[in-house]
């Protein structure tokens, strides 16, 4: 619950925000058809994968997989199913295993590269090196509750820090930049709103700058 409404509040203040920034526009013609374009394009990354390769296609696998596991596992289905009458095909144990190891370990590559990157490695802050490692935890223990016979720890201690980091991250996908999940398709729509400042914008600036006989 809080994870829906902290996500559903994120939506609907951009929205409005979006909408008063139109409102106050000097300028209101958006280019609506390029920003959905340059948006498809930017979730469908072709040109980044050969850009940046590796990089690339460990964060794509990534997100991949932490979509894919949770939402198709059949144990969370069947939970849903039980509390909720809700359900939908589940994906093979075969599959679920792979894209679960595949998980944790592009979650651990990804804050490798991060540090190993110069670039990346400035602009980075504390969450980006820790969301990924929290995110693996719920997949690493949850594959071991359902392999017992690989499990160092008790069947109860697993499935509680299975419970509780899931519990956490929902908890923090409202508070963090884990909220671009809901986020990210509008991102090219604000960046362009953005740019669209209030018709009395220039002179306002002229003023704070002490030049109001010039042209801004």
């Amino acid at each position: 619950a809080f994870m829906v409404l902290g996500l559903l509040r994120q939506v609907v203040i951009t929205a409005w925000e979006m909408a008063r920034v139109l409102r106050h526009a000097g300028d209101k013609s958006v280019p609506y058809s390029q920003i959905l374009k340059a948006t498809l394009k930017w979730l469908m990354p072709v040109s980044k994968v050969r850009d940046s390769l590796v990089f690339s296609i460990t964060s794509i696998a990534f997100h991949v997989c932490i979509l894919i596991v949770p939402i198709f596992l059949a144990g969370h289905i069947a939970i849903l199913a039980r509390n909720f009458g809700i359900s939908w095909p589940a994906a093979p144990k075969l599959l679920a295993d792979v894209l679960t190891i595949l998980a944790v370990i592009t979650a651990v590559a990804l804050v490798v590269q991060r540090l190993s990157a110069r670039a990346t490695r400035a602009l980075s802050r504390f969450q980006d090196y820790a969301l990924p490692l929290l995110i693996a935890v719920p997949f690493a223990t949850g594959f071991l509750v359902m392999h017992p016979a690989w499990n160092p720890f008790s069947y109860e201690a697993a499935m509680l820090v299975h419970v509780m980091s899931a519990n956490l991250i929902f908890v923090l996908m409202p508070t963090t930049k884990l909220s671009h999940a809901v986020l990210m398709p509008g991102v090219h729509l604000v960046s362009e709103l953005g740019w669209h400042w209030p018709a009395e914008a220039g002179s306002k600036v002229g003023i704070i700058l002490g030049k109001e006989g010039d042209s801004i």
